[in-house]
């Protein structure tokens, strides 16, 4: 008598697996959200994912020593435009996924299907698309200029009918917009739950890793990034890729939040015009456009992305306050990073800013993870608070401690010479540890050891 085949139950929420069924998940805490599924169905995607040309499947790997394994380096290609390949760490790498990710409407699509046009130029291409017909990427490919020759468009959202084309046309590249509308038949999931976004993912890394096909897959996510978005999947593909920016901006940042293959601290800065993504080769000079001049409030710094030194504006409004208990909102700059700035400037520089709402934003959507903004933020609320304007052509560059004492930053030197490039005369740097540092021609350096000296240059 065959033995019966062995049966589990899954949450179509969460994906979380139980050996019973149960009203309610263990895991999410879902009511009514477990089903029945045999587990031999679950691991048909994988196995036809697996396979190679012509139906055969590939041997199963067998453990080596790690002095055995060949160190050979990856195969990069480049996708035709620079700002992408530098923030995945200069070009893609055959056999990698990439997630590319972002709210809807930011200019993902548009992303992918412009690098289509060189891509094309050496490998076969095959663009998935599970939300466009196949005349709306053609109406768009014309309108971004994108030739055809090379691409393949195939509307579909049944993944095994996607693997199935995938065995058949052979591509080198294949492009999936979005996850969020794949489904895998053997799953009772509504597509874009949660386990069916995981499947279908893991059933792509297993496509990517078995027959060396390089993978980008499109996800959408909300504010939170929670629901069935890319959060759920950094750990299964190679690279995450971000797109930052507001609708109504034309600007957009893409940042790399994970990548196996390269650094994590680049960013690649676009232009969003009528012909689609533009690239932007002088971030600095499109963050500082429009700045004004002689207006309180306002101040310039320069951050590390990666290897590249960018100038940002950072401004702030301190007004009294109406209420009992002030309000206080940062844009750009970790809340409790402000926080912890407006009261070392109260404390320590003397300024009552306890009794004052306190607005901070950086101009242009750019987010400042690093310390080196402190002494610009500090100089930009006092010059608020005083309504005294900070002289044009000084920048400000170091952190800044809790007894008000000023630190140096690393590649003070690399920042100095963007300063003097977009033509500003001073730079207030910390008094210590940028002695053998290089000082730019042209470029005066104020050091000050402290916020107290550092307001008295340039307030007093």
């Amino acid at each position: 008598m065959a033995p019966k085949s062995k049966t589990l139950f899954y949450c179509t929420e969460c994906g979380n697996e139980m050996p019973k069924w149960q009203g309610q998940c263990p895991a999410c805490g879902a009511w009514n959200t477990v089903v029945e599924q045999p587990a031999e169905t679950r691991k048909k995607a994988a196995a036809a994912a697996s396979k190679g040309s012509g139906g055969l499947r590939v041997p199963r790997n067998r453990p080596r020593e790690l002095r055995e394994v060949e160190a050979s380096r990856e195969l990069r290609f480049e996708t035709g435009m620079s700002e992408l390949d530098r923030v995945l760490g200069g070009g893609a790498v055959k056999g990698s996924l990439v997630l590319v990710g972002g709210a809807p409407g930011i200019g993902k699509s548009t992303l992918m299907l412009q690098i289509c046009d060189s891509l094309c130029r050496f490998a076969k291409v095959l663009y998935v698309s599970g939300e466009e017909s196949e005349r709306q990427i053609k109406l768009r490919a014309e309108r971004l200029g994108v030739r055809g020759e090379g691409l393949y468009l195939y509307a579909e959202t049944n993944l095994g009918d996607i693997l199935e084309t995938v065995q058949e046309l052979q591509p080198d590249i294949v492009i999936v917009d979005s996850i969020q509308t794949l489904y895998n038949d053997d799953i009772a999931a509504a597509p874009g739950s949660v386990g069916q976004v995981k499947d279908c993912t893991l059933t792509l890394m297993q496509l990517a890793k078995g027959q060396g096909i390089t993978v980008f897959v499109i996800g959408h996510v909300n504010k939170e990034g929670a629901i069935a978005g890319p959060k759920v999947l950094e750990h299964m593909v190679d690279c995450v890729l971000y797109f930052e920016g507001e609708q109504s901006q034309a600007y957009r940042i893409l940042r790399a939040a994970k990548n196996r293959f390269g650094a994590t601290n680049e960013i690649g800065v676009f232009e969003m015009v009528d012909s689609g993504l533009a690239e932007v080769p002088n971030p600095s000079e499109m963050l500082l456009s429009g700045r004004p001049q002689d207006t309180p409030g306002t101040c310039v710094t320069c951050v590390m992305e990666g290897v590249r030194p960018i100038l940002a504006e950072v401004q702030a409004l301190v007004v009294p306050t109406s209420f009992n208990v002030p309000r206080r909102t940062s844009n750009g700059i970790d809340y409790n990073r402000a926080m912890l700035l407006l009261a070392v400037l109260e404390r320590r520089g003397g300024l009552r800013v306890s009794n004052c709402d306190a607005y901070i934003n950086v101009i242009n959507g750019l987010n400042l993870d690093e310390p080196a903004a402190d002494l610009a933020t500090i100089i930009a609320l006092a010059s608020s608070f005083r309504d005294k304007p900070v002289p044009g052509d000084l920048t400000a560059i170091g952190e800044v401690g809790l007894t008000g004492e000023l630190r140096t930053v690393n590649a003070l030197g690399q920042r100095l010479s963007e300063v003097r490039r977009m033509g500003f005369t001073k730079c207030m740097v910390p008094a210590r540890g940028g002695e053998r540092i290089p000082q730019p021609e042209g470029l005066q350096l104020i050091r000050v050891r402290n916020i107290l000296e550092a307001l008295s240059a340039v307030l007093y």
